[in-house]
């Protein structure tokens, strides 16, 4: 009896420690602060899609074979017979009650299963571009900023200027043309090869790896450039501090100087731009969707709003949001973990 009380005693001052957290109490405000952004966006994506001349049905008109009746009877199934207003209502009503975000009526399948389709093939391409990255961009901002002003220095120099001056879409092309004198060495179009199912568990791995180069490499040389930058100015800054000279005349390796005492302060901006970087390469990733007919989010939510798909643009736009809020409150705890000087509080 005593044992258990105690157990109970425990669990209560664990559950009241991370309540009353720093880090839970800012994890609460954000996501409140991210439901009124999602609602302030939702209703203006939902205002600009009204603007749009005609709606779903309005295309189907000119179809010779559907008669004005059948046209007025879609347009009340759909709801399109009433104000934005009620639609929007209706709407959000839906998903707050029921989880619901209707039917696409394009697809005439549920919003929902159709965003669980594409959302994971978006992030993959978003999470490998991020890995390849910060994988080489790092090291090579770290190298630059140790070897200032020598050849190897203003070698990236040029190499990032370039490839800042590449947008995504025009990194796209260059490779689509790169692919189509090398074929069949890179594939284009999809996610994977017609005899996909029939391969193993890794063959099916590395055909989607292989799928994924050519779009990866076209999202990330923009980001790659930037962030190559960033690390070289970052690291310079905090090379010339005096704790680096005093650590360097204690005769601490150069290494050691480099990788923990330098690396350690030079990070935390880095850090911050994650979430940005996350906004870009999701942004980024919707073009490069339609260039490599990457089944994803992006390439969905274009053709809800060439289609006026209302339920399905609006879903996939909110979708979107939400990765980027995601992204940036994780950006946000990781600056927190690398450097526990930093209070929460003042990040916002």
């Amino acid at each position: 009896m005593t044992s258990t009380r105690i157990s109970l005693e425990t669990s209560r001052d664990w559950l009241y420690r991370l309540v009353t957290s720093e880090t839970f109490i800012y994890v609460m405000k954000r996501l409140l602060q991210a439901l009124l952004t999602l609602f302030l966006a939702s209703a203006l994506s939902f205002f600009i899609m009204q603007l749009a001349p005609g709606d779903y049905v309005s295309s189907l008109e000119a179809n010779p074979k559907i008669s004005k009746e059948r046209i007025d009877e879609l347009r009340r199934q759909f709801g399109l017979d009433k104000s934005w207003l009620e639609q929007f209502g209706l709407w959000l009503w839906n998903i707050l009650t029921r989880g619901d975000f209707g039917t696409s009526f394009s697809y005439n399948r549920s919003v929902a299963s159709l965003l669980w389709e594409r959302v994971p093939a978006t992030l993959l391409m978003a999470i490998a571009s991020l890995i390849v990255t910060w994988a080489i961009a790092i090291p090579l901002g770290i190298t630059a900023a140790v070897k200032q002003n020598r050849a190897y220095d203003r070698i990236l120099q040029v190499l990032s200027y370039l490839g800042q001056g590449f947008p995504s879409f025009i990194a796209a092309l260059f490779l689509l043309f790169f692919a189509q004198i090398t074929t069949p060495l890179f594939p284009v179009g999809g996610m994977t090869s017609i005899y996909h199912t029939d391969l193993s568990p890794i063959g099916k791995i590395i055909d989607i790896g292989w799928h994924l180069i050519l779009p990866t490499i076209a999202l990330s040389i923009t980001s790659f450039a930037g962030l190559q930058r960033i690390t070289r100015g970052e690291m310079l800054d905090v090379l010339r501090q005096d704790y680096i000279q005093t650590a360097r005349a204690k005769g601490l390796p150069e290494n050691r100087v480099i990788y923990v005492h330098a690396l350690r302060n030079a990070i935390n901006p880095l850090i911050t731009l994650l979430g940005f970087e996350l906004a870009s390469l999701l942004s980024g990733a919707f073009i490069t969707e339609q260039f490599f007919n990457w089944p994803g989010l992006g390439k969905l939510t274009l053709q809800a709003l060439f289609n006026l798909d209302v339920p399905l643009a609006m879903a996939s736009l909110v979708m979107g949001a939400v990765l980027l809020i995601v992204g940036n409150l994780v950006a946000d705890l990781m600056l927190k973990a690398a450097d526990p000087r930093i209070r929460l509080e003042n990040l916002n």
